[in-house]
């Protein structure tokens, strides 16, 4: 091939590649506010500051029923999860009590719950939880949200507690979408 005839191919190339990019559609974001149930979505003033997947453990602990002599639950104990990027890359982690989200360069803040929604049989609700002020400088400066959405697992384990096993600890695998939100 002489290098005439490889230029005129790579400009015919690169011209076709740029008429592809021109007529693809934008890129849509993984979920829809609109598609959430109103209790958990962010109020308006607000936007995406992160989005990570979060893939980990919830642990339950059996324990007796507030008010309830004779009965006992599973309760919430405690989460801890890698938190990824949509990549797969480990940006933070997830894990309490009390429950704090923190990223890699240190920053970290815990958080209130606002609403919870239902998401299907056998997975955790969505969530939403206004930020606390943050510790430290990085990602988690000034995140006022995080909801937790596409939720995968994570309910109280479906074997017994009671009087017998009072104060057993179990684990249950789990997967959610967190997205950080900071006001505009």
């Amino acid at each position: 091939m002489t290098s005439r005839t490889a230029t005129v191919s790579a400009s015919l190339l690169l011209v076709s590649l740029l008429a592809a990019c021109g007529s693809m559609a934008p890129i849509m974001p993984l979920y829809s506010q609109a598609m959430l149930p109103a209790a958990v979505q962010v109020p308006a003033g607000h936007k995406v500051a992160m989005e990570t997947v979060g893939v980990g453990d919830i642990t339950y602990q059996c324990s007796a029923k507030k008010d309830m002599a004779g009965q006992f639950e599973w309760v919430f104990a405690g989460p801890d999860a890698k938190l990824n990027d949509r990549s797969g890359k480990q940006v933070g982690k997830y894990y309490g009590p009390p429950a704090t989200w923190e990223s890699m360069d240190g920053s970290r803040l815990t958080a209130t719950q606002v609403a919870v929604a239902p998401n299907g049989m056998g997975n955790i609700p969505s969530q939403l939880v206004k930020g606390n002020p943050a510790m430290g400088s990085g990602a988690m400066s000034g995140v006022t949200y995080i909801q937790r959405v596409d939720t995968r697992g994570g309910v109280a384990p479906a074997s017994p507690c009671a009087a017998g096993n009072l104060g057993a600890r179990q684990t249950v695998k789990y997967q959610a979408d967190y997205i950080f939100y900071k006001a505009l």
